[in-house]
Protein backbone atom coordinates (compact mmCIF):
# COMPACT_ATOMS: atom_id res chain seq x y z
CA UNK A 1 0.00 0.00 0.00
CA UNK A 2 1.00 3.47 -0.01
CA UNK A 3 2.08 3.92 3.14
CA UNK A 4 4.14 0.74 3.17
CA UNK A 5 5.99 2.08 0.04
CA UNK A 6 6.59 5.25 1.52
CA UNK A 7 7.95 3.52 4.89
CA UNK A 8 10.25 1.58 2.51
CA UNK A 9 11.81 4.69 0.90
CA UNK A 10 12.32 5.82 4.36
CA UNK A 11 13.99 2.95 5.60
CA UNK A 12 16.39 2.44 2.18
CA UNK A 13 17.04 6.31 2.85
CA UNK A 14 17.57 7.51 6.41
CA UNK A 15 16.93 4.31 8.44
CA UNK A 16 14.82 3.36 11.15
CA UNK A 17 14.78 6.59 13.24
CA UNK A 18 13.47 8.82 10.25
CA UNK A 19 10.81 5.65 9.66
CA UNK A 20 9.77 5.83 13.09
CA UNK A 21 9.47 9.62 12.93
CA UNK A 22 7.37 9.92 10.08
CA UNK A 23 4.98 6.88 10.18
CA UNK A 24 2.71 9.18 12.98
CA UNK A 25 2.81 11.72 10.74
CA UNK A 26 1.49 10.09 7.57
CA UNK A 27 -0.90 8.34 9.83
CA UNK A 28 -2.24 11.81 10.37
CA UNK A 29 -2.53 12.92 7.26
CA UNK A 30 -4.06 9.29 5.30
CA UNK A 31 -6.20 8.06 7.82
CA UNK A 32 -10.20 8.86 7.81
CA UNK A 33 -9.95 10.47 11.31
CA UNK A 34 -6.84 11.93 10.81
CA UNK A 35 -4.96 9.65 13.39
CA UNK A 36 -5.77 6.37 12.53
CA UNK A 37 -6.78 4.59 15.49
CA UNK A 38 -3.78 6.44 17.83
CA UNK A 39 -5.06 8.38 20.56
CA UNK A 40 -7.93 10.50 19.64
CA UNK A 41 -7.37 14.05 19.07
CA UNK A 42 -8.84 16.01 20.96
CA UNK A 43 -12.22 17.54 19.61
CA UNK A 44 -14.04 20.99 19.43
CA UNK A 45 -17.35 20.65 20.77
CA UNK A 46 -19.99 20.31 18.06
CA UNK A 47 -23.73 21.08 18.19
CA UNK A 48 -26.00 17.70 17.68
CA UNK A 49 -27.24 17.50 13.94
CA UNK A 50 -31.04 18.74 14.08
CA UNK A 51 -33.26 16.07 12.84
CA UNK A 52 -35.60 17.04 10.15
CA UNK A 53 -39.23 16.50 11.05
CA UNK A 54 -41.49 13.60 9.61
CA UNK A 55 -37.65 11.41 8.76
CA UNK A 56 -37.37 8.10 10.15
CA UNK A 57 -33.99 7.83 11.91
CA UNK A 58 -33.09 4.84 13.46
CA UNK A 59 -31.83 4.97 17.03
CA UNK A 60 -28.30 5.01 17.69
CA UNK A 61 -25.80 3.83 20.58
CA UNK A 62 -24.00 6.42 22.41
CA UNK A 63 -20.91 5.10 20.43
CA UNK A 64 -22.42 5.58 16.98
CA UNK A 65 -23.64 9.14 17.97
CA UNK A 66 -20.47 10.05 18.92
CA UNK A 67 -19.21 9.33 15.39
CA UNK A 68 -22.37 10.18 13.29
CA UNK A 69 -23.70 12.80 14.97
CA UNK A 70 -20.64 14.80 16.20
CA UNK A 71 -18.36 13.52 13.65
CA UNK A 72 -16.00 11.56 15.77
CA UNK A 73 -13.97 8.25 14.79
CA UNK A 74 -13.63 4.44 15.32
CA UNK A 75 -10.36 3.00 15.67
CA UNK A 76 -8.78 2.05 12.78
CA UNK A 77 -9.18 -2.02 11.71
CA UNK A 78 -11.79 -2.35 14.36
CA UNK A 79 -14.86 -1.90 12.45
CA UNK A 80 -17.06 -4.76 11.15
CA UNK A 81 -16.81 -3.50 7.75
CA UNK A 82 -13.12 -2.99 7.14
CA UNK A 83 -12.21 -6.33 5.83
CA UNK A 84 -15.61 -7.09 4.24
CA UNK A 85 -15.75 -9.07 0.77
CA UNK A 86 -19.52 -9.82 1.25
CA UNK A 87 -21.49 -8.35 -1.97
CA UNK A 88 -24.48 -6.21 -1.63
CA UNK A 89 -24.81 -2.33 -0.80
CA UNK A 90 -23.66 -0.07 1.95
CA UNK A 91 -26.14 2.21 3.69
CA UNK A 92 -26.43 4.76 6.03
CA UNK A 93 -26.56 3.63 9.63
CA UNK A 94 -29.12 6.60 10.60
CA UNK A 95 -31.55 6.55 7.81
CA UNK A 96 -30.73 3.28 5.90
CA UNK A 97 -30.11 5.43 2.34
CA UNK A 98 -28.26 3.71 -0.12
CA UNK A 99 -25.03 4.95 0.07
CA UNK A 100 -22.08 2.32 -1.77
CA UNK A 101 -21.99 -0.90 -4.02
CA UNK A 102 -19.77 -3.61 -2.76
CA UNK A 103 -18.22 -3.74 -6.26
CA UNK A 104 -16.70 -0.14 -5.60
CA UNK A 105 -15.06 -1.11 -2.28
CA UNK A 106 -11.22 -1.89 -2.51
CA UNK A 107 -8.25 -3.17 0.33
CA UNK A 108 -7.01 0.03 0.72
CA UNK A 109 -4.95 -1.02 4.14
CA UNK A 110 -5.98 2.01 5.84
CA UNK A 111 -8.50 0.29 8.55
CA UNK A 112 -11.66 1.66 7.24
CA UNK A 113 -13.68 0.59 4.45
CA UNK A 114 -12.87 1.99 1.19
CA UNK A 115 -15.22 3.02 -1.87
CA UNK A 116 -13.77 4.54 -4.83
CA UNK A 117 -17.00 5.54 -5.96
CA UNK A 118 -20.56 6.06 -3.96
CA UNK A 119 -24.19 5.39 -5.69
CA UNK A 120 -25.02 9.21 -7.64
CA UNK A 121 -26.56 11.59 -5.59
CA UNK A 122 -25.96 9.44 -2.19
CA UNK A 123 -23.02 11.06 -0.46
CA UNK A 124 -22.26 14.99 -0.19
CA UNK A 125 -18.84 16.65 0.22
CA UNK A 126 -17.91 19.26 2.65
CA UNK A 127 -14.81 21.34 3.61
CA UNK A 128 -13.79 19.26 6.71
CA UNK A 129 -13.15 22.02 10.40
CA UNK A 130 -9.56 21.00 10.22
CA UNK A 131 -9.57 23.05 7.06
CA UNK A 132 -7.30 20.24 4.85
CA UNK A 133 -9.58 17.53 4.34
CA UNK A 134 -12.96 17.01 2.51
CA UNK A 135 -15.57 15.47 4.90
CA UNK A 136 -18.57 12.94 3.54
CA UNK A 137 -22.03 13.26 4.81
CA UNK A 138 -24.92 11.20 3.51
CA UNK A 139 -26.46 13.67 0.93
CA UNK A 140 -30.04 12.16 2.69
CA UNK A 141 -29.84 13.15 6.56
CA UNK A 142 -26.10 14.86 7.02
CA UNK A 143 -24.69 11.84 8.69
CA UNK A 144 -21.25 12.13 9.25
CA UNK A 145 -19.46 8.97 7.08
CA UNK A 146 -16.17 10.01 7.10
CA UNK A 147 -13.43 11.83 4.74
CA UNK A 148 -12.39 11.36 0.92
CA UNK A 149 -9.09 11.55 -0.73
CA UNK A 150 -7.90 12.37 -4.09
CA UNK A 151 -5.06 11.30 -6.25
CA UNK A 152 -3.61 8.87 -4.01
CA UNK A 153 -2.97 6.19 -7.35
CA UNK A 154 -5.06 3.02 -5.21
CA UNK A 155 -7.14 2.54 -8.44
CA UNK A 156 -7.86 3.48 -11.58
CA UNK A 157 -10.72 6.06 -10.65
CA UNK A 158 -7.74 7.41 -7.87
CA UNK A 159 -10.35 8.42 -5.31
CA UNK A 160 -10.89 7.10 -1.80
CA UNK A 161 -13.70 7.55 0.20
CA UNK A 162 -12.83 6.66 3.61
CA UNK A 163 -15.75 5.46 5.57
CA UNK A 164 -15.92 4.59 9.49
CA UNK A 165 -17.72 0.85 9.37
CA UNK A 166 -19.84 2.79 12.42
CA UNK A 167 -22.03 4.91 9.99
CA UNK A 168 -23.02 2.06 7.83
CA UNK A 169 -25.64 -0.71 7.80
CA UNK A 170 -25.40 -3.16 5.05
CA UNK A 171 -28.28 -4.70 2.68
CA UNK A 172 -26.95 -7.83 1.23
CA UNK A 173 -27.34 -8.87 -2.56
CA UNK A 174 -29.58 -11.52 -2.18
CA UNK A 175 -31.93 -9.45 0.15
CA UNK A 176 -31.44 -6.18 -1.96
CA UNK A 177 -32.86 -8.03 -5.07
CA UNK A 178 -36.17 -8.40 -3.79
CA UNK A 179 -35.81 -4.58 -2.45
CA UNK A 180 -37.67 -1.83 -4.93
CA UNK A 181 -38.93 2.00 -4.34
CA UNK A 182 -41.63 3.17 -6.26
CA UNK A 183 -41.88 7.21 -7.42
CA UNK A 184 -44.68 8.74 -9.40
CA UNK A 185 -44.69 11.66 -11.57
CA UNK A 186 -46.93 13.68 -13.62
CA UNK A 187 -45.77 16.01 -16.33
CA UNK A 188 -47.93 15.86 -19.27
CA UNK A 189 -48.62 12.81 -21.82
CA UNK A 190 -47.31 9.89 -20.33
CA UNK A 191 -45.93 8.42 -23.35
CA UNK A 192 -42.74 10.79 -23.42
CA UNK A 193 -42.37 10.59 -19.51
CA UNK A 194 -42.32 6.99 -19.08
CA UNK A 195 -39.93 6.29 -22.19
CA UNK A 196 -37.16 8.75 -20.81
CA UNK A 197 -37.68 6.89 -17.44
CA UNK A 198 -37.07 3.60 -19.11
CA UNK A 199 -33.86 4.56 -20.27
CA UNK A 200 -32.45 5.05 -16.82
CA UNK A 201 -30.14 2.59 -15.57
CA UNK A 202 -31.26 1.53 -12.31
CA UNK A 203 -35.58 1.90 -13.08
CA UNK A 204 -37.01 -1.54 -13.11
CA UNK A 205 -40.62 -0.20 -14.72
CA UNK A 206 -42.00 2.54 -15.71
CA UNK A 207 -45.82 2.22 -16.15
CA UNK A 208 -48.49 4.90 -17.41
CA UNK A 209 -51.71 5.23 -15.91
CA UNK A 210 -53.68 8.05 -13.60
CA UNK A 211 -53.62 9.47 -10.42
CA UNK A 212 -55.43 12.30 -8.03
CA UNK A 213 -58.54 12.13 -9.37
CA UNK A 214 -62.02 11.73 -7.49
CA UNK A 215 -63.05 7.84 -9.57
CA UNK A 216 -61.89 4.54 -9.36
CA UNK A 217 -60.29 2.81 -12.30
CA UNK A 218 -61.07 5.89 -14.89
CA UNK A 219 -60.99 5.09 -18.53
CA UNK A 220 -58.55 7.26 -20.71
CA UNK A 221 -61.99 8.78 -22.36
CA UNK A 222 -62.67 9.81 -19.17
CA UNK A 223 -59.58 11.43 -18.14
CA UNK A 224 -59.79 13.04 -21.19
CA UNK A 225 -62.89 15.61 -20.43
CA UNK A 226 -60.49 16.95 -17.71
CA UNK A 227 -64.02 16.62 -15.56
CA UNK A 228 -62.03 13.63 -13.35
CA UNK A 229 -59.53 15.27 -11.86
CA UNK A 230 -56.71 12.79 -12.46
CA UNK A 231 -53.08 13.48 -14.04
CA UNK A 232 -51.42 11.25 -16.59
CA UNK A 233 -48.51 10.08 -14.66
CA UNK A 234 -45.80 7.47 -14.65
CA UNK A 235 -45.20 4.87 -11.39
CA UNK A 236 -41.43 4.24 -11.70
CA UNK A 237 -40.23 1.02 -10.01
CA UNK A 238 -36.49 1.47 -9.18
CA UNK A 239 -33.45 -0.40 -7.25
CA UNK A 240 -32.63 2.47 -4.99
CA UNK A 241 -29.25 0.66 -4.98
CA UNK A 242 -28.04 1.93 -8.85
CA UNK A 243 -30.62 5.22 -8.73
CA UNK A 244 -31.62 7.64 -5.80
CA UNK A 245 -34.54 9.21 -5.81
CA UNK A 246 -33.30 12.52 -6.36
CA UNK A 247 -31.70 11.42 -9.93
CA UNK A 248 -35.46 10.32 -10.86
CA UNK A 249 -36.64 13.95 -9.74
CA UNK A 250 -33.98 15.87 -11.29
CA UNK A 251 -34.84 13.98 -14.40
CA UNK A 252 -38.40 14.67 -14.21
CA UNK A 253 -37.66 18.06 -14.11
CA UNK A 254 -35.28 18.06 -17.39
CA UNK A 255 -37.67 16.51 -19.50
CA UNK A 256 -40.50 18.73 -19.47
CA UNK A 257 -41.74 22.45 -18.64
CA UNK A 258 -42.52 22.76 -14.92
CA UNK A 259 -42.86 25.91 -15.49
CA UNK A 260 -46.10 25.52 -17.97
CA UNK A 261 -49.79 25.21 -16.13
CA UNK A 262 -52.06 22.57 -17.40
CA UNK A 263 -50.04 21.81 -20.23
CA UNK A 264 -47.24 20.50 -22.08
CA UNK A 265 -46.70 21.53 -25.73
CA UNK A 266 -49.64 20.90 -27.57
CA UNK A 267 -51.70 18.83 -25.19
CA UNK A 268 -53.88 20.88 -22.59
CA UNK A 269 -55.80 20.56 -19.78
CA UNK A 270 -55.32 19.58 -15.98
CA UNK A 271 -54.69 16.02 -16.94
CA UNK A 272 -51.43 17.53 -18.75
CA UNK A 273 -50.29 19.08 -15.30
CA UNK A 274 -47.01 19.34 -13.70
CA UNK A 275 -47.35 17.51 -10.38
CA UNK A 276 -44.83 15.48 -8.09
CA UNK A 277 -46.75 12.37 -6.16
CA UNK A 278 -44.89 11.18 -3.11
CA UNK A 279 -44.97 8.24 -0.94
CA UNK A 280 -42.56 9.45 2.06
CA UNK A 281 -41.77 12.34 3.37
CA UNK A 282 -37.98 12.26 2.31
CA UNK A 283 -39.32 12.03 -1.48
CA UNK A 284 -41.73 15.36 -0.62
CA UNK A 285 -38.69 16.65 1.03
CA UNK A 286 -36.11 16.22 -2.71
CA UNK A 287 -38.68 17.36 -4.44
CA UNK A 288 -39.65 20.61 -2.60
CA UNK A 289 -35.39 21.05 -2.56
CA UNK A 290 -35.33 20.60 -6.53
CA UNK A 291 -38.15 23.13 -6.55
CA UNK A 292 -36.20 25.53 -4.42
CA UNK A 293 -33.45 25.35 -6.59
CA UNK A 294 -35.08 25.78 -9.63
CA UNK A 295 -36.94 28.84 -8.56
CA UNK A 296 -33.61 30.16 -7.47
CA UNK A 297 -32.25 30.15 -10.97
CA UNK A 298 -34.85 32.33 -12.56
CA UNK A 299 -37.98 29.53 -13.14
CA UNK A 300 -41.39 30.08 -12.11
CA UNK A 301 -42.28 26.77 -10.83
CA UNK A 302 -45.56 25.53 -11.03
CA UNK A 303 -45.26 22.02 -10.13
CA UNK A 304 -47.23 20.58 -7.36
CA UNK A 305 -46.30 18.47 -5.28
CA UNK A 306 -49.06 15.73 -3.82
CA UNK A 307 -49.15 13.11 -1.47
CA UNK A 308 -50.06 10.09 -3.52
CA UNK A 309 -53.40 8.21 -3.36
CA UNK A 310 -54.06 4.82 -5.52
CA UNK A 311 -52.32 4.74 -9.09
CA UNK A 312 -54.53 3.56 -12.25
CA UNK A 313 -52.68 1.55 -14.72
CA UNK A 314 -53.37 3.00 -18.12
CA UNK A 315 -55.14 1.10 -20.73
CA UNK A 316 -52.25 -1.48 -22.14
CA UNK A 317 -51.91 0.07 -25.83
CA UNK A 318 -50.57 2.99 -24.12
CA UNK A 319 -47.37 1.12 -22.53
CA UNK A 320 -44.34 2.00 -24.03
CA UNK A 321 -45.69 3.63 -26.56
CA UNK A 322 -43.16 5.21 -28.59
CA UNK A 323 -41.31 1.72 -28.34
CA UNK A 324 -44.25 -0.39 -29.85
CA UNK A 325 -44.93 2.37 -32.46
CA UNK A 326 -41.03 3.15 -33.40
CA UNK A 327 -41.35 7.10 -32.56
CA UNK A 328 -39.38 9.21 -29.95
CA UNK A 329 -41.41 11.86 -27.94
CA UNK A 330 -42.52 15.41 -29.26
CA UNK A 331 -42.98 17.20 -26.26
CA UNK A 332 -40.59 15.84 -23.94
CA UNK A 333 -36.75 16.93 -25.00
CA UNK A 334 -34.15 16.71 -22.46
CA UNK A 335 -32.92 20.05 -21.29
CA UNK A 336 -30.39 20.10 -18.52
CA UNK A 337 -31.11 22.60 -15.60
CA UNK A 338 -29.24 21.49 -12.71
Amino acid sequence: MMLVRIMKSALRGKGIAVAAFLLPALLLFCGCAGNNGLSPLPEEPRSTVQLEKGMHFNELTPEEERVIVHKGTERAFTGKYSESKERGTYLCRRCDAPLFRSADKFESGTGWPSFDDALEGAVKQLPDADGRRTEIVCANCGAHLGHVFFREGMTAKNVRHCVNSISLGFLPEAKAASVTQKAIFAGGCFWGVEYHFNKLKGVLSAKSGYIGGLIDNPSYKQVCTGRTGHAEAVEIAYDPALVSYETLAKLFFEIHDPTELNRQGPDRGTQYRSAVFYTDEVQKKVTEKLIGELRAKGYKVVTTVEKAGTFWPAEEYHQDYYEKNGHEPYCHIYQKRF
